[in-house]
Formats: C-alpha cells, structure tokens, sequence
C-alpha cells in the first residue's frame, strides 16, 4: 500500500510539474527540437561513439535508442541508424564485459566484498539460464546486467549471443518509437509499440519460465 502510494505521489508530482512548466511558457516540442539540433550538430560518429562508451559509466542506453532515429535518420536512413545503433551496442557490451571480467575485476570485487556480496559463482549450464535471466530481469540497469556476467565470468560467446539477440530487438523497437513519437509517425510508432508489448510477453514468459526451473523440486 506504501508503495502505491508514493508512486502516485511522484506521477502527481511529475504532473505538476508538467503544468507548471506550461504555464512558465515552457515549450517542450521547441527544447526537444533545440535538444536534437546539438546532437545533430555533433555528427553521428561522434553520437555512436559515445552510445558505445558512456552506458559503460551508468548512462541509459534508452537515451541513445530515442534520439537516434530522430537526430540521423534523415542523413543516414533508418536502416543505418539501426544498424550504427547495433553496433555500437555490441562494442559496449565487448567493453563492460571486458572490464568486469579483467580492468576493473579487483576494484568491483572490492566494491562488492564492502557491500556485503560476494563474487557470483555459476558453473556448467546454468551460466546459459543466468545471462538469460539477467538480461529480461525488470529493473535492472544495462551497465549492471553487463558488469553482473562479467564478474561471473560468462563465456564470452554465450554472453555476446545472448545479449545481442535480447538487446537489439529492443533497441531497434525503441530507435523506431523514438524517431515515431518525436516526428509523429503513428503508423511505424504502432508497429514499434507492437514489437516492444511483444518483446514484453516473450520476456516474462521466459521470467516465469527460468523462475520455475529455478525453485527446488519438493
């Protein structure tokens, strides 16, 4: 009941907000227009240069999937975007896998040890259930799905498969939502909002799936 509440309470907030800012004379279509030019105005090497470095830090990825569309389409085409996108998302998981699993392995483990965790462990073929599991667990952030795996050592096959196929199909629904919602495409944004409630149902499918298989038989 608790926390009903304060969800309520921060969406009521949010509104608030909202309605302040109209009445200020805030106009959100012209700061989101202003917003794209600067990310147009740096170039897209330099936009998926960073979508593949700064998630690495914490930075939401999401902040790069629904300006992509938007910012490049019009230069690149929509299959290029999602394409660079792709890319760039494979080089960043490359890159926390490799700093989970070696550069930062003795810094994290510190961390973790101070934090009262311990390094998890997982061996034979439960590592496959594992990065499954960790990639449509809700809640929990890109960066830590990736640093989680690394520090669990995952084979760096599986863990690259696996992320990948999850991963893309949600960015790529969220590139085309995106570029939809800030131009007002209602016919690809329905079709993007289609692929995300699917994506949705497959993964809490596969939630409910590895959850089961988890629990000790009585």
């Amino acid at each position: 009941m608790k926390g009903r509440f304060l969800k309520l309470a921060a969406v009521a907030a949010a509104l608030a907000v909202a309605a302040l800012l109209v009445l200020r004379g805030f106009h959100l279509r012209a700061e989101v227009e202003a917003v794209m030019e600067g990310i147009r105005g740096g170039g897209p090497w330099v936009f998926f240069t960073a979508m593949a470095i700064l998630p690495a830090a914490g930075v939401p990825m999401m902040a790069f999937t629904l300006t992509a569309g938007s910012a490049f389409g019009p230069r690149m085409g929509m299959a290029g975007v999602i394409a660079a996108g792709l890319a760039a998302i494979a080089v960043n998981l490359t890159l926390t896998y490799w700093l989970a699993r070696w550069a930062l392995r003795p810094w994290l483990a510190r961390l973790l040890e101070r934090l009262g965790y311990r390094l998890p462990t997982v061996s034979g073929g439960d590592m496959t259930d594992l990065i499954v599991l960790l990639r449509v667990a809700p809640g929990l952030p890109f960066f830590a799905q990736n640093y989680l795996l690394g520090l669990a050592d995952a084979p760096l096959a599986p863990y690259l498969v696996i992320s990948c196929v999850v991963s893309w199909f949600y960015s790529a629904s969220f590139i085309l939502f995106g570029d939809a919602l800030l131009h007002g495409k209602g016919r690809v944004g329905l079709i993007a909002l289609s692929l995300l409630l699917v994506l949705s149902a497959v993964t809490h499918l596969l939630r409910r799936h590895y959850g089961q298989k988890a629990k000790p038989a009585a």
